[in-house]
């Protein structure tokens, strides 16, 4: 990720949640060069913000966008915890993309609070706007995204969670985990570690999270399933919900068995921007 890109990526978040919305109140598909004037854009211009970003045209685009969009991945693209364990994606052997490795703090360490931690955090442009980035000395253990509820709001969001910590701002020791963590071209590291920061159960969850692929999702009771508590449903649901590490834990890839979204801590439009964006990425 070069400066440019840095400066970039947010402001292409910012186009596709507008055309969610625009895509939302049609009646009916809208061509390139309608959904542009509706934004505002040349369609030239237009053409070349969704193909930088995710490298297929604006009509392929919009069909990701749709509503309807999950329940299509849901019954192509399942991915099942037997499935992704029989693929070598279990455990360390994932690493998210390749792009991480990952521990979690002991279960005793947690019982206290994350009490003498320091955690080091600094703002960061991200494929999906601008995101609050922390870290311990062992790995990144929180990502926030801004774009919905305000940097205020994701910044508050991730200091309530660990309130017995030290915080010290510090965006350039966090930067080679944040490029790495990303797959950027000038990342300095091959992977990121990452830091989970939870109770045992949230961990285990977490941990089930990254076995999913990316561009295909599962649900919360196959999540359940695999760590081994199948009527732990509205659990696992809520664990999902605290992952403090979005889109690294990819928690916008779990669905309801319906086919709905479901939550999204960080906002509905961003995660199905983040659907849209990986199918987009799986088939380009």
């Amino acid at each position: 990720m070069t400066q440019n890109d840095e400066n970039t990526c947010g402001y292409h978040y910012g186009v596709m949640r507008r055309a969610i919305e625009v895509i939302d109140n049609a009646e009916e598909a809208i061509g390139l060069d309608a959904l542009a004037t509706q934004m505002g854009m040349s369609p030239a211009h237009f053409q070349r913000v969704f193909s930088r970003w995710v490298g297929v045209s604006p009509k392929r685009y919009q069909q990701y966008l749709t509503l309807g969009h999950a329940k299509t991945l849901l019954r192509d693209r399942s991915s099942t915890m037997d499935a992704a364990q029989g693929s070598g994606l279990s455990g360390t052997g994932r690493l998210h993309d390749l792009f991480l490795r990952w521990e979690a703090m002991s279960p005793g360490d947690y019982a206290k609070g994350a009490v003498g931690l320091t955690i080091y955090w600094g703002w960061f442009e991200s494929p999906f706007g601008p995101a609050v980035v922390m870290g311990t000395d062992r790995g990144i253990c929180g990502l926030g995204l801004a774009a919905e509820l305000g940097e205020e709001e994701a910044m508050q969001d991730l200091l309530r969670r660990w309130p017995n910590a030290t915080f010290v701002e510090d965006p350039m020791r966090l930067r080679p985990w944040v490029l790495a963590a990303f797959g950027a071209k000038d990342a300095t590291l091959e992977k990121a570690p990452l830091f989970l920061i939870g109770a045992p159960f949230q961990i285990k969850v977490w941990e089930a999270l990254l076995t999913i692929p990316s561009g295909h999702v599962t649900t919360y009771g196959d999540i359940a399933e695999r760590i081994g508590n199948p009527r732990a449903v509205r659990a696992v649901g809520t664990a999902v919900g605290r992952n403090p590490v979005s889109w690294l834990i990819p928690c916008h890839r779990a669905l309801r068995k319906s086919g709905a979204l479901g939550g999204y801590h960080w906002g509905l439009p961003m995660k199905r921007a983040m659907l849209a964006f990986e199918s987009a990425q799986a088939e380009a």
